[in-house]
C-alpha cells in the first residue's frame, strides 16, 4: 500500500556545512513528485534522507502520519532505482526481479506470480531468461524498475534512472516509467536534472536551489507562472527585459525601456508606482508585428518545426549578463525564415509574459507567491 510523505522543516549538514538548512514539503498519496535543480541543490540529499541513507539533523520524515527518522533504511518499504541500475550481472532478469522477494520469504508459487505480473507490466517477459550484459541499456533499467516495484514498497525512489540513456531512450523510458508508476499507483519521489523530463512525466515539481525549494507545483503552472527569476530561467528559457510598473484607470502596466507599454491583466494592483522590475518573456511568446520591441537577428538555428534567432536589442533593454536573447519562430505559422542582420519588431503576448521585482526574488503577478 502507498504512503505519503510529509517532511517538515527538515535539516541536513555535513559537519559546519549546511546543505538543506529547513525544507518542508508534502507528496501526496501515489504521486509523481520530481525533485528538479542544479547539480549540488541537495535535491539526491533529500531524496537520501527519505531512503535512510542519510542521517538527518532537525525536522522530521513521516509516511502518512508515522515518523521515520530512525527507522533504518530496509525497514522503511522503499523501493529504489539507482542511476547505474545495481542489478546483479550473474543473475537472469528473473532472478534479479526475484531477489527482493527472496529476501522476504515470499513462497514460491507467489513469487512466481508477482513476478510474472511485473515483468508484463514493465514489458520484459521475453528477456526473462537472459543475463544483464546481453540487454540494452533500456531493457536493463526496466529490470531495475521491475524489482523495485515487485515488492510493494510504500514509495519509490528514482534518482536519475536515464542519465545513462541516449536522448531517443530516454524519451522511450521517461514514458515508460510514467505509464507504469500509474499502473501500479505508487507514491514516487523521482530526482533529476533535466527540466524536459521533469516537465514530461511529473504530477507536480519541486525547484530546488541551494537546499531550498524555490517553487513547488504541476509542470504547466511552473513554467507559465514562475515565482522567481531562477525558477523563470531554469526552467526553459526567458528574456529578460529591464522595466517600469505602472497602472492607471485601465489597470497595471509594464512599460519596457525603449518607452513600449504592455497592459497585464494579472498583474498585482498594489505595487508602488513606478517602481523598476523585471519583464520576463520566454521565446516563444513573441509575435512578429508592427508595434512591439526593435530587435536585430544576430544568429539563426533551424530547428526543423521552428527556427531559433538569436536577437540584439537597444542597448540599456535588457538585464545584463544572460546567456542569450532568443525568439523561436513556428514554421507551422510562418510563410518567411529571416537573415542574420535583418530587424524585426516583436510583440510580446501580454498574457503570457510574467514580471518580477528588480532583485527577481518575487513575482508580481496574482496568485504567484
Amino acid at each position: 500500500m502507498s504512503n505519503s510523505i510529509n517532511i517538515e522543516n527538515v535539516v541536513k549538514k555535513y559537519g559546519d556545512t549546511t546543505i538543506i538548512p529547513d525544507l518542508s514539503v508534502q507528496i501526496k498519496n501515489g504521486e509523481f513528485f520530481t525533485l528538479l535543480g542544479p547539480s549540488g541543490c541537495g535535491k539526491t540529499t533529500l531524496l537520501r534522507m527519505i531512503a535512510g541513507f542519510n542521517s538527518i539533523e532537525g525536522g522530521t520524515i513521516k509516511f502518512d502520519d508515522k515518523e521515520i527518522n530512525h527507522i533504518s533504511a530496509h525497514k522503511r518499504n522503499i523501493g529504489m532505482v539507482f542511476q547505474n541500475y545495481a542489478i546483479f550481472p550473474h543473475l537472469t532478469v528473473r532472478q534479479n526481479v526475484e531477489y527482493g522477494l527472496k529476501i522476504r520469504k515470499i513462497k514460491k508459487p507467489e513469487m512466481k506470480k508477482k513476478v510474472d505480473d511485473i515483468l508484463e507490466v514493465v514489458k520484459i517477459s521475453d528477456y526473462q531468461d537472459r543475463l544483464p550484459e546481453r540487454l540494452s541499456g533500456g531493457q536493463q533499467q526496466r529490470v531495475a524498475l521491475a524489482r523495485a516495484i515487485v515488492i510493494h514498497p510504500s514509495v519509490l525512489l528514482m534518482d536519475e534512472p536515464l542519465s545513462n540513456l541516449d536522448a531517443k531512450l530516454r524519451i522511450e523510458m521517461r514514458s515508460a516509467i510514467r505509464e507504469v508508476q500509474k499502473q501500479v499507483g505508487i507514491t514516487t519521489v523521482y530526482v533529476t536534472h533535466d527540466q524536459e523530463e521533469a516537465l514530461a512525466i511529473s504530477d507536480r515539481i519541486a525547484i530546488m536551489n541551494e537546499g531550498v525549494i524555490q517553487q513547488i507545483g504541476t509542470p504547466e503552472r511552473i513554467y507559465t507562472r514562475p515565482n522567481n527569476i531562477f525558477v523563470s530561467t531554469f526552467i526553459g528559457h526567458s528574456n529578460l527585459f529591464c522595466g517600469t510598473y505602472h497602472k492607471d484607470a485601465k489597470g497595471a502596466f509594464v512599460q519596457f525601456n525603449d518607452g513600449y507599454k504592455v497592459q497585464v491583466q494579472d498583474l498585482k494592483q498594489d505595487c508602488k508606482e513606478g517602481i523598476k522590475v523585471i519583464i520576463s518573456v520566454r521565446p516563444e511568446e513573441f509575435m512578429i508585428s508592427e508595434e512591439g520591441l526593435k530587435v536585430k537577428i544576430k544568429n539563426r538555428t533551424f530547428l526543423g518545426k521552428y527556427t531559433n534567432y538569436e536577437m540584439e536589442f537597444e542597448k540599456g533593454m535588457v538585464i545584463d549578463n544572460q546567456p542569450s536573447l532568443e525568439y523561436s519562430q513556428d514554421l507551422g505559422q510562418s510563410s518567411k525564415i529571416y537573415e542574420v542582420g535583418e530587424s524585426l519588431t516583436l510583440k510580446p503576448n501580454a498574457f503570457k509574459i510574467n514580471v518580477f521585482t528588480e532583485d527577481g526574488k518575487s513575482s508580481l503577478i496574482k496568485g504567484c507567491e
